[in-house]
């Protein structure tokens, strides 16, 4: 008999047999390796573990969540990506996403030819109070993304509403935590246990600075990484960016450092914001990120761009608002500076 998570699977995914190589049958280093038509010759000329087995076990030690609950993605990305591939009919089945938030979903929507149902967040770019009826009325949404804190807003999102809508929605319901280092909320990977249609989707793109890497993971029931495993490229992440993961989680020292000091600069950036006439509204941020709203936010960002100083524009998601990422101490003093130079 089909547990709830088969059942959701799209017919075509439950019956693939996916790609196997030597690799993930033969975890050792010592052997003759002559079925893959590698060049024997080089530093990088085999291919990478497909499993990601070093890496996860440093997840795992981590985490102390079990390596069967883990999976390794090119970005957080690749997991959006595969959920969709997953459990989504093409021209047929819905996402769900709150806005304003993260854009790859929409994106990865457009490109399944998968439709999406926005439901808006409250005043407060909270779920606390928005209107979560479509969820549970339209059986053809079949993945919902909460992302917390959220992008571009920076706030984290209400922790018992988003367990009630897990416990609730009959679906795969996908939790984008990649800020969740800068925030002092609780990370919802301690209840993927309890929730069998959970998938916690992390990076090390942000607080561990390897954006250049592509390295993102998510923990999830067993069922759903086992589907993820099934379906990703053989060699989804590469030997050198394995390495380099590694070498980062790894590093907590330097990990604690920047971290601290990208809190006080996010204190310090948002003090020094109120006292600036352009800025006419500063909004919560459990990230890294402060999302403001200003007088004319074209304006203020054209000026800052001739100064080459390089914000993002989230007005045609919120109107007037910039999201300014927080930088080293000189970088955001003169992101200060410029703000003040601007006359409008």
């Amino acid at each position: 008999m089909m547990n709830r998570i088969e059942q959701w699977t799209r017919p075509n995914i439950r019956a693939l047999v996916p790609y196997s190589s030597a690799k993930d049958e033969f975890s050792g280093s010592d052997a003759l390796f002559l079925d893959a038509n590698e060049n024997p010759f080089g530093t990088y000329n085999r291919y990478p573990d497909p499993q990601q087995r070093k890496l996860k076990t440093v997840l795992v030690k981590q985490s102390n969540i079990s390596s069967d609950n883990v999976f390794i993605g090119n970005g957080s990305d690749e997991v959006i990506d595969l959920l969709l591939r997953i459990f989504c009919e093409p021209g047929k089945d819905k996402i769900g996403a709150f806005s304003p938030t993260y854009g790859m979903y929409d994106v990865s929507a457009s490109i399944h030819n998968v439709g999406i149902v926005k439901i808006p967040l409250d005043g407060n770019f909270d779920i606390l109070e928005a209107d979560t009826s479509s969820l549970f009325q339209d059986a053809k949404i079949k993945v919902l993304f909460l992302c917390s804190p959220n992008n571009p807003t920076g706030n984290n999102l209400n922790l018992e509403k988003m367990l009630e809508i897990i416990q609730n929605f009959q679906g795969i319901v996908c939790v984008d935590e990649a800020y969740i280092e800068f925030s002092d909320q609780e990370s919802l990977a301690n209840w993927i246990e309890k929730y069998d249609n959970l998938v916690v989707t992390r990076t090390l793109s942000k607080a561990r600075g390897l954006a250049g890497a592509r390295v993102g993971y998510a923990y999830a029931n067993s069922s759903i990484i086992q589907l993820l495993n099934k379906v990703k490229p053989p060699y989804n992440i590469s030997s050198l960016n394995q390495q380099e993961a590694i070498r980062v989680l790894n590093n907590t020292e330097e990990f604690n450092s920047q971290t601290k000091i990208l809190l006080e600069e996010r204190s310090m950036l948002i003090k020094e914001l109120r006292s600036i006439s352009l800025i006419e509204q500063i909004f919560p941020t459990a990230a890294n990120f402060v999302l403001v709203k200003v007088k004319d936010a074209d304006r203020i960002y054209s000026e800052l761009l001739r100064k080459k100083i390089i914000v993002r524009n989230r007005s045609k998601q919120i109107a007037n608002t910039l999201r300014i990422t927080v930088g080293t101490p000189e970088e955001n003093k003169r992101l200060i500076n410029a703000l003040k130079e601007i006359k409008l």
